[in-house]
């Protein structure tokens, strides 16, 4: 009489699968970690446009106040024009700078 046994050990596949699994677990982890660094980087930068934002606001108003500062002050109406001239030439090169030097936003992740 012939008897056949079959015998079938799982450790090594369950152990390769909790393997895996932890790798997994390790890789969201990383993902996670750096989803906050990225969230906190863009806070920062926020915060940074806001406060730019407050600098540039601030030298408009100057720049835009300076000419009836000037008027009222009494100066000769050749004098202000020419002041005027100026202010607008300085301010358009703020401008003029500011967009130049501002990068452009990156293209949006292709799937």
């Amino acid at each position: 009489m012939r008897i056949d046994v079959w015998h079938h050990h799982s450790i090594e596949a369950r152990c390769e699968v909790m393997r895996r699994l932890d790798m997994l677990a390790d890789q969201i982890g990383l993902i996670e970690s750096n989803l906050e660094n990225i969230m906190s980087a863009i806070d920062d930068l926020q915060a940074a446009v806001a406060a730019e934002d407050t600098v540039i606001d601030s030298a408009i108003t100057l720049i835009n106040g300076i000419p009836a500062l000037i008027a009222a002050a009494g100066v000769d109406p050749a004098k202000l024009a020419t002041l005027q001239a100026d202010i607008s030439a300085k301010s358009k090169a703020l401008a003029d700078a500011v967009a130049a030097n501002t990068p452009a936003a990156p293209a949006p992740p292709t799937p």
